[in-house]
């Protein structure tokens, strides 16, 4: 079993819920909390207010950056939650890094409530019309912990810990 707090990824496009479910869990765990958003280069901030979808070139020096921090996680075995997209599974791989000690809690949900969502949101730099484009990008994992975003932040906390228990995540 692990002999450290686990590095659970709170992924999914915009709108789904990451910072707020995100945040709960880590409150729930008592580990610190990270948003991804906080990784990007000015550049990349810059383009998404502008309305325009980031690249794969663009979204490489944020995954490393968020991979440094998590290596450096792992290593105080002080664990983390990081809300980040990931969109795909190239991006899941880079930030799992060698090591495959990665949790994935992948928010799922209907397009319109997450349309809805980004509407009501005030003050975030994402404008909603890259939802779109963040859906397009998406390939749903695999190996992560599926979500319904339609259920309440605290029963997906809820659920989240269910799972972390049943499969003896970050255990010792």
């Amino acid at each position: 079993m692990s002999d450290h707090k686990p590095i659970i990824i709170v992924m999914g496009v915009t709108g789904a819920g990451k910072t707020t479910v995100g945040r709960a869990l880590a409150a729930r765990l008592g580990m610190p909390f990270f948003d991804g958003d906080d990784f990007h280069p000015a550049a990349n901030l810059k383009k998404m207010r502008a309305g325009d979808p980031l690249t794969d070139a663009d979204r490489r020096p944020w995954l490393l950056a968020m991979r440094s921090a998590i290596d450096d996680w792992l290593q105080a075995q002080k664990g983390g939650i990081l809300a980040c997209s990931a969109l795909k599974q190239q991006y899941r791989e880079m930030l799992e890094g060698p090591h495959r000690d990665v949790t994935f809690f992948y928010l799922d949900g209907p397009p319109a409530v997450l349309q809805s969502r980004l509407e009501a949101r005030v003050g975030h730099f994402m404008p909603s019309q890259l939802l779109q484009s963040q859906l397009d990008t998406l390939e749903p994992p695999s190996n992560a912990l599926t979500l319904d975003i339609r259920l309440k932040p605290e029963a997906l906390v809820e659920i989240g810990l269910a799972y972390l228990n049943q499969n003896r995540v970050g255990a010792d």
